[in-house]
């Protein structure tokens, strides 16, 4: 009983126990009546670090070409593309212009493989020098892979490679990464985006890209596919920005059809020759569909034309009716009203089949009044120049020309502004990386996503060999990896640098002038010339005085030369460089290169 007592007190002594709060959701938080209560009081979740990934562009960015992307993920990683680029002014005598692959042999091991979204050159054309360096399986569809089988053939390395082809809405494993084919639109069939997914999330890769509700092979992008991802949350967005800076939609490729229609009926009587990339297959085939509706025959020219059209008979890309397509050597059998011609050059390229016609130097075929030719193409950025000059000279030869700016001959393969958005709302990213375009492409695709609600910190504009990396809650560029330009010029791969190509600069820009001197070893004396051979500078038989005058020039100079220096021929080489560079730029105002060659006799 007194037990009982004492336990009553003690506890009528202890203060009473604190009551839990529990959240009022009757009671509505200013400014948030009608809200429902799962959206008031909420407490954010914490977000969970997941395995990061890492994305690094080695091609693609603030640049048009070489387009090529690596993800990888702990032990595993794999290429999107592997592409070429054209040189530029800036790069004399160079063919093509190429990725870094240092980065990926030093992490061999690690490649699972290459997957590939269509068949562009800007896309493929740099598999075969990375082949060359290592072994590793390639996945793309089957046009796709078609047209590298060409690429790899001439290299000889078909019978090496593994290639794989891969269906629309189907996946790929890469080690811990899977990757899903997507189908997309653009200037060439069987073109995909990606759905990477990784432990960190799923990255959405678009590819080059534009929305066609009207595709000429009636395959529409699949937009539900994309959309159904962006409903299982999308954690970045790698997309197009080739035309960001574009306002609307980009056309149908249908609407060049019709374009044709009214051309062709307009050239009667005469030959018409259309100029378009030999990669346009949708193209390509609108105009065998208007020459079989007109009775025309077609005839090919240009290597590149040739084989896409090859391959993409061969695999069923291409319908063409028996009988229609005809060897250019039996062209002279049929009148100009029989005959189309389908040829390369649509970018005014030196080499290429139209500009050889254009100068009258092609072996098959001469311009004249009786022909009525089509560019159907827009200039790349830096080929208006060459574009002209093409026209002026067809124009010249008497022809009509017709080309972009006078009908709609040509539209663009990849996605304007609201095409982007679309993406973008589809999808719903949680970071944004554009990518493929220049950095004023990028900057206003970046723009375009924060005008649409991305956040700016959300958004990385990278340049190629950045490191940026993901665990599923920020994103950064956390370092950087080997990345530019390897030139290939003939069968050289990177012997060409910045070296050599600024020699080949100099020597187009200023010409050279050579210097001969024959020295005897024995008594350290001069015993033939100084001798002056010019190339590119100026014309000898009308420069004698200049060229004498230098002669008596560097004849002082050997003569002032101690027997220190005849002993350092580098030295002697140095001072007669020197003297006569200051003598020509004084006299000419020019900076020629100048080569002292010491003979020993």
């Amino acid at each position: 009983m007194e037990n009982n007592t004492l336990k009553n007190s003690q506890e009528s002594k202890r203060p009473p126990a604190r009551r839990r709060y529990e959240p009022n959701y009757s009671r509505k938080a200013p400014g948030t009546e009608g809200q429902s209560k799962s959206s008031v009081f909420q407490r954010p979740k914490r977000e969970q670090r997941r395995t990061p990934v890492r994305i690094i562009p080695l091609g693609g960015l603030n640049e048009i070409g070489k387009n090529m992307t690596v993800i990888e993920c702990s032990n595993d990683m794999f290429i999107i593309d592997c592409g070429l680029a054209f040189p530029d002014t800036e790069m004399p005598g160079v063919d093509i212009v190429i990725p870094d692959f240092s980065y990926i042999e030093k992490n061999k091991d690690k490649l699972r493989g290459v997957v590939l979204t269509h068949g562009h050159e800007d896309h493929i054309g740099g598999l075969a020098y990375l082949l060359k360096k290592l072994n590793t399986p390639i996945y793309g569809t089957k046009l796709t892979l078609g047209l590298v089988e060409g690429k790899l053939k001439e290299h000889g390395l078909l019978g090496k490679a593994s290639l794989n082809v891969v269906a629309h809405k189907k996946t790929v494993k890469m080690g811990c990464m899977a990757v899903e084919f997507i189908r997309v639109n653009h200037s060439i069939p069987d073109a995909v985006g990606m759905a990477i997914h990784t432990p960190a999330g799923i990255i959405v890769h678009t590819g080059d890209f534009k929305v066609d509700f009207s595709p000429i092979n009636g395959e529409i992008i699949d937009l539900a596919r994309f959309g159904e991802l962006g409903s299982k949350g999308v954690l970045a967005l790698m997309a197009d920005s080739t035309n960001a800076e574009r306002s609307g939609y980009t056309q149908s490729e249908r609407k060049v059809g019709e374009s044709f229609e009214r051309l062709f009926n307009q050239a009667e009587g005469k030959r018409i020759i259309i100029a378009t990339f030999s990669s346009n297959i949708h193209r390509i085939q609108q105009i065998v569909n208007c020459a079989q509706r007109y009775g025309r025959k077609v005839a090919v020219f240009g290597r590149s034309m040739v084989n896409v059209i090859s391959t993409a008979i061969e695999y069923g890309y291409l319908s063409v009716p028996e009988g229609l397509l005809i060897d250019i050597d039996t062209m002279n059998r049929y009148t100009n009203e029989q005959i189309v011609l389908i040829t390369t050059g649509s970018q005014g390229e030196p080499m290429s089949a139209l500009t050889r016609m254009a100068m009258n130097d092609h072996k098959k075929v001469n311009i004249t009044p009786q022909d009525f030719i089509i560019i159907s193409a827009t200039p790349i950025p830096g080929n208006e120049k060459f574009v002209t000059r093409v026209v002026n000279e067809l124009m010249k030869s008497g022809a009509e020309v017709v080309y972009e700016a006078m009908y709609e001959v040509h539209v663009s393969g990849h996605a304007c502004q609201e095409e982007l958005k679309l993406i973008h709302a589809l999808t719903k990213p949680k970071f944004f990386i554009p990518v493929h375009g220049e950095y004023k492409h990028l900057k206003k695709h970046a723009e375009l996503a924060r005008e649409i609600g991305m956040p700016s910190e959300n958004i990385i504009i990278g340049e190629i060999g950045n490191v940026i990396e993901t665990d599923g809650t920020k994103i950064n560029v956390v370092s950087q990896v080997p990345a530019g330009k390897v030139l290939v010029d003939g069968l050289g791969v990177g012997d060409v640098g910045s070296i050599v190509l600024r020699d080949r600069k100099h020597l187009a820009k200023d010409g050279l002038i050579i210097v001969v001197v024959g020295i005897e070893k024995a008594s350290n004396t001069v015993v033939s010339g100084p001798d002056i051979i010019s190339r590119g500078f100026v014309y000898v038989r009308e420069s004698e005085e200049l060229i004498d005058n230098a002669k008596n020039l560097l004849a002082s100079t050997l003569a002032s030369c101690s027997m220190h220096d005849f002993r350092e021929w580098n030295s002697i080489k140095a001072r007669m460089r020197d003297a006569l560079s200051d003598y020509i730029y004084e006299k000419t105002k020019r900076s020629p290169m100048i080569l002292p060659i010491i003979m020993e006799i």
